[in-house]
């Protein structure tokens, strides 16, 4: 007794009975204002850089090339001049200080307009065969490189124009792979299709099947954790009887090497033979919380039949992820090229006793070509964007203020759909009658509530999500610049923090993700949502961990039956080794027969991700419901459980009826 009181203090006292409590609260409050109105300040500023981005910008800097004077090529006056020519391709190899392409496109010190004579390097002093790609005049496929003075087939200078000619040539693949997407696509539509209806068909299935599919699986699982053990112990046997042993090798950085030791064997026979052990025991002890796992698995396909809309609600997720990482992109776009371009001199031979006189990198007027005929190729090419301006100067700060809008925006997005859903599932579970007591529109109710209520809560959450993540971010970039220099120690002490930053931004999703169900259901703020849904798990925490990871098993298997199915099925057909259908049906000729049947996994993979998060959401905020059901209520007249009628007999559980009543829970 006196433990079980610890245990209410420690974890919070249970629910009490609230005879006015009828499912998600209609009568409720806004929730964190203060936050609320810093997220909306947040996101005017957001708007006003996204202004400013627009004012200042010119991303045709990189949406279309220059000539050397500067103009733009298929813009204004040059509008029926769209491709850009370079009259020797080839000083993209042999120049060593050009600006490279990830940071200010494709740039090459090399003439553009005829101007002067051929002897001054103002033409093109030879042509290959090209075809444009992103505006630029490319050589093709089979073009031959001339001879150059002064470059034999056997200098690193030659092996790096043979290797631009390669890069070159990812335009033919381009090409190929365009035309296979022409040919496929009603075919990769017809794919996602499939995976569509099986992941609906999968879960509408489960009221039926979840309790033999969950043992199947679990059975299946202990089947391979027992061949392992058999094929560790066979191995094991043959390299003991070898006389194999780590003392004889010794310790070495060839991980292979200690496959041919027995100690390796032992080692992974004896964690999988405790593994084993701990599924059993399981599976004998805690067969009850696993029944209940299943029947609120059952219990949840029901509530998405119920609520079909709540299968469609990713799409207008999807759409709202979109819309906030466009804007990024462009704003940051814009912001990249809010700076005027910057010209320097250069020359391909500096060194040489002619261009002593002529100080290279000096600004210079692209308008106006250089005249010095003592150094040859003496020309003013592109070196950078100007850094002058409050835009400019305050760039990284504005480029930071984007990436803290774009994480912030995605996960209240992701909030508000989890919230959202919360709401319709929570509205299915407190309904004694299911045809009656739901709304008639549960999502857009929920949907509607969460929003006028429930922003700055879901701002709060979203934003506790953000920093970490952002630490995250400069942790790992701070890992990627320092890579080279740390030592053993430093490496180690940056695992650790990395460690403990994942694991702290899974704890805080896991939090966020049943506050946002406490939130829907009782209307409370942040905090004190975050608590009561904390207190309740932990109250609970056996049956949390039998739940989760027996829904985590289906689900899984789940998306490797969509997953796998749409596969195996765009494998043969696209391969052509789907005969007799008719003309109709016939595989498309494709040049990568591999491109549709990756398209059409990574597709299905998206869709039975979208439905099984529906699922997964559905699955917790029953869990939820249910675990408050058990300590608000006993089953009496005037308090009734609201659970079905399977958790009541595996509860051993009934609700009291008056006489001559019809049972009060379907």
């Amino acid at each position: 007794m006196g433990g079980k009181q610890d245990g209410d203090e420690a974890y919070g006292k249970p629910a009490k009975y609230d005879p006015s409590f009828r499912g998600p609260i209609k009568n409720r409050s806004c929730t964190d204002i203060v936050c609320c109105i810093l997220f909306l300040l947040f996101i005017l500023g957001y708007i006003v850089v996204g202004i400013v981005a627009w004012v200042y910008g010119d991303p045709r800097q990189v949406l279309y090339p220059r000539n050397s004077t500067g103009a733009y090529c298929g813009v204004g006056a040059n509008k029926d001049k769209p491709y850009l020519l370079y009259f020797n391709i080839f000083s993209c190899v042999l120049a060593t200080n050009i600006i490279t392409v990830a940071e200010n496109g494709l740039q090459c010190p090399t003439p553009q307009p005829v101007i002067q004579s051929l002897q001054q390097e103002l033409c093109p002093s030879f042509l290959l065969p090209s075809a444009p790609a992103l505006g630029r005049c490319l050589p093709l496929l089979n073009s031959t490189p001339p001879e150059l003075p002064g470059i034999s087939s056997n200098t690193s200078i030659s092996q790096g124009i043979s290797g631009l000619l390669d890069s070159l040539n990812a335009r033919d693949i381009s090409v190929k792979i365009f035309e296979d997407f022409a040919q496929s696509w009603y075919w990769i539509l017809v794919a996602l299709g499939v995976a569509l209806v099986l992941s609906l068909l999968f879960i509408l299935l489960l009221r039926l099947v979840a309790g033999p599919l969950v043992l199947v699986l679990i059975l299946g699982v202990l089947g391979v954790l027992a061949y392992g053990i058999y094929h560790c112990w066979m191995e094991y046997r043959v390299l003991r009887d070898k006389g194999a042993s780590i003392t004889q090798q010794g310790i070495t950085t060839n991980l292979s090497a200690y496959r041919n030791v027995q100690e390796t064997w032992l080692v992974a026979l004896i964690v999988l033979a405790v593994l084993e052990g701990i599924l059993l025991l399981m599976l004998i002890f805690l067969r009850q919380r696993i029944r209940i796992a299943i029947a609120l698995l059952k219990e949840a396909s029901k509530a998405v039949g119920h609520m079909m809309s709540t299968m469609f609600y990713p799409l207008v997720t999807f759409v709202l992820l979109l819309i906030c990482i466009v804007y990024w992109a462009m704003t940051a776009l814009y912001l990249a090229t809010s700076g005027q371009p910057q010209y320097v001199l250069w020359a391909p031979n500096a060194s040489l006793p002619s261009c002593e006189k002529v100080q290279m990198n000096t600004s210079c007027n692209p308008m106006a070509q250089p005249v010095n005929s003592s150094c040859p190729g003496l020309m003013c090419i592109f070196q950078s964007y100007s850094s002058t301006g409050l835009v400019q100067r305050s760039l990284f700060n504005l480029q930071i203020y984007g990436v803290l809008g774009l994480f912030w925006t995605l996960n209240w997005v992701l909030a508000l759909g989890q919230c959202v859903l919360a709401g319709a599932f929570a509205s299915f579970y407190w309904a004694l009658d299911k045809r009656r007591d739901i709304p008639t529109f549960p999502l857009i109710s929920a949907f509607i509530r969460t929003l006028r209520y429930h922003t700055g809560s879901l701002a709060f959450g979203a934003l506790i999500l953000t920093l970490v993540q952002i630490a995250r971010v400069v942790l790992e970039y701070i890992d990627n610049k320092l890579r080279g220099a740390q030592n053993p120690v430093a490496r180690c002490i940056m695992c650790c923090f990395k460690c403990c930053l994942w694991c702290l931004e899974k704890f805080i999703k896991f939090l966020n993700r049943n506050a946002y169900i406490m939130i829907a259901i009782y209307g409370k703020n942040f905090c004190v949502s975050a608590k009561n849904a904390f207190m309740l798990l932990m109250r609970n925490i056996v049956r949390v961990v039998v739940l989760d990871k027996v829904t985590d098993l289906l689900l899984f298997f789940g998306k490797l039956l969509v997953v796998g199915g749409v596969g195996v099925l765009s494998f043969f057909f696209f391969t052509g080794r789907i005969q007799g259908l008719g003309t109709n049906f016939e595989s498309p000729s494709l040049n990568y027969y591999w491109l549709p049947i990756m398209v059409s996994i990574l597709g299905a993979y998206v869709i039975a991700n979208g439905f099984f998060s529906v699922f997964g959401m559905c699955v917790d905020t029953l869990f939820l419901c249910f675990l408050e059901d058990l300590e608000r209520n006993d089953g009496s007249l005037d308090r009734p459980y609201h659970m079905p009628t399977a958790l009541l007999k595996i509860l051993g559980k009934k609700n009291e009826v008056l006489p001559g009543d019809k049972k009060r829970k379907k």
